[in-house]
């Protein structure tokens, strides 16, 4: 009996992990994009820094745009503000992985020595590698607080859009179960819930305060409203959907698309 009710919760949590996502699930979702929402957005100026996830979505806004020709949307790889001469959203490489106190840096020295005058919309995103277990997650958040209200300072024109830290797979199959037996932590489960507290500082400072993209919430979420989840220190925690992803930690083509559709929403609501 014991061992029994050891292993419902992880059953539970495979169960949620195990739903089909299909192209069409997600084109739905492109498809629904307000047109009047998207050719706003295409008249605005955005700058996006990244790294590797953030460069999937980049390749989600370019499929969006390929079945929206419509919203007339234009989408370059470039920090230059001459980029931004005509509107547009430009993205490039910001700060090194591993170190996400470098994105902070590089992102509010792009928007200073010129992006900050180009741009309506500035974001950046952290990615998953940077919040190993062990991270100090206050640290983070604080440098990224004082970062972002200097910036707000300096470039009063720029609307800048938080956006929560991107998640990898949680540890599934025989083998998942054998650890949760065991009292083992599955593969990804430390890491995500480092990530998660970041994002719950994040969203207490910023959303419905500021403009905000929850991408972590995204990926976590399927067509039909389900969430990937797993069960760790007492609580539920969400992870990344396994349908969107190549590797268990960057998008495939299909989370690619399905995170750009929301990344696209979300930045034509900014006023």
């Amino acid at each position: 009996m014991k061992a029994l009710l050891l292993i419902t919760p992880l059953l539970a949590t495979l169960a949620c992990q195990g739903k089909g996502v299909t192209r069409e699930d997600v084109d739905a979702v492109v498809k629904r994009l307000p047109a009047e929402g998207l050719q706003k957005l295409a008249r605005r100026r955005v700058y996006f820094g990244h790294q590797s996830v953030g460069q999937n979505i980049a390749e989600g806004i370019a499929q969006v745009a390929r079945l929206r020709p419509e919203a007339g949307l234009r989408l370059l790889e470039s920090r230059a503000p001459d980029a931004l001469a005509t509107p547009g959203i430009a993205h490039a490489l910001n700060g090194r992985n591993h170190e996400p106190l470098t994105k902070i840096t590089d992102f509010s020295e792009t928007l200073r020595v010129g992006m900050g005058g180009a741009a309506d919309i500035a974001l950046f995103k952290f990615c998953y590698v940077d919040f190993p277990p062990g991270t100090d997650v206050d640290r983070v958040f604080a440098e990224y607080r004082s970062a972002l209200a200097a910036l707000r300072l300096a470039h009063p024109k720029v609307r800048f859009v938080h956006v929560t830290s991107p998640l990898t797979i949680v540890q599934t199959g025989p083998k998942a179960l054998v650890k949760s037996l065991l009292g083992r932590p599955l593969w990804g489960a430390d890491a995500n819930q480092v990530r998660e507290r970041f994002n719950e500082l994040l969203r207490r400072e910023y959303q419905g305060k500021e403009p905000f993209f929850d991408l972590a919430a995204v990926e976590s979420r399927r067509p039909n409203g389900e969430t990937a989840t797993f069960r760790a220190a007492g609580r539920t925690w969400p992870a990344l959907a396994p349908e969107y992803s190549s590797d268990g930690k960057h998008l495939n083509e299909l989370g690619s698309r399905w995170v750009a559709a929301h990344l696209l929403e979300a930045l034509a609501s900014v006023d």
